[in-house]
């Protein structure tokens, strides 16, 4: 049976910190309504509705005008909710897509043409329970056919798994994106091995990072995860120009611990980059080039 994903936090606060005109979330996804919108009938998890206009209501308290649609594993190749929520808002989404090994010229095409600007790899989920779908891997031809279009690759993995596919990654033909900070062991600190592998990788120059979902790593199970903080910080002074962060919206499977307040959750990135010039290049300037706004 389908684990239920717990619901957001309903009541969001203002951050603490203005995120300046043209600012971005680049890490949300979208769900129902329900029948329109279904998941996969082998779905590991349900998940509340979260339909766009919740979304962009959220994103008004948070002082935001952008945000990139990531297809979750549990709606496999049905792209429905996150095509037409390009089709209706024109401007404010991007998306990050998990098209089928099949799919056609025609189709991409059209994904370009709305906004979709990456493709998906899972490696791990990060989330108790989740397995990645065998067609969510690496297809090295499929890649290449987005590539030609400027289309990043989006991964999830944890950092041990990015010690091991740290040649791969950086034979990819275009740029990758690594999720929620590579999924460190706080335990292990930031001059473990696993996570040198990221700061790595970040260092090539093709290599972007989401500062994202510290909660999906923590130890702590309620805000403010102070147990990341190093891993953002040496992220930040590492490369802050290939940084994006992301709310992770609507934090789906996050069942063990307190569900975070998207406001606190935001307030967060000023004590990972505190400086608000680099704030802003996080926020605005980054992710306008890497989804070619």
């Amino acid at each position: 049976m389908a684990v239920m994903s717990n619901p957001p936090d309903p009541n969001p606060r203002p951050p603490r910190f203005s995120c300046g005109p043209g600012a971005w979330d680049c890490h949300i996804h979208l769900f129902g309504p329900k029948p329109q919108y279904c998941l996969v009938a082998e779905a590991a998890y349900d998940v509340a509705d979260a339909i766009p206009e919740t979304y962009i209501s959220l994103a008004r308290v948070l002082g935001l005008q952008h945000a990139v649609i990531v297809q979750a594993m549990v709606q496999g190749h049905d792209h429905r909710r996150m095509l037409d929520a390009l089709r209706q808002y024109p401007g404010r989404f991007r998306g990050v897509a998990v098209p089928a090994a099949d799919i056609s010229d025609r189709d991409i095409e059209e994904m370009d043409r709305l906004g979709v600007r990456g493709i998906r790899v899972m490696v791990s989920s990060g989330l108790a329970g989740v397995k990645a779908p065998r067609d969510a891997h690496f297809d090295e031809r499929l890649i290449g056919r987005v590539a030609e279009l400027g289309w990043h690759v989006q991964v999830i993995a944890r950092a041990t798994e990015l010690v091991q596919l740290k040649d791969r990654l950086l034979a990819l033909p275009t740029d990758f994106v690594i999720d929620h900070a590579g999924l460190p062991r706080v335990e292990l600190g930031v001059n473990h091995p696993e996570f040198r592998a990221v700061l790595e990788l970040l260092d090539s120059g093709r290599c972007w990072v989401k500062l994202s979902g510290p909660m999906r790593f923590s130890g702590q199970r309620s805000l403010p995860y102070h147990d990341t903080l190093p891993f953002y910080r040496a992220l930040v002074e590492r490369a802050p120009e290939r940084l994006v962060w992301g709310s992770d919206w609507p934090h789906v499977l996050y069942n063990e611990g307190v569900m975070p307040n998207d406001g606190e959750l935001l307030d967060l990135l000023a004590e990972w980059a505190p400086d608000p010039s680099v704030r802003r290049l996080i926020l605005v300037d980054n992710p306008a080039k890497l989804y070619q706004e």
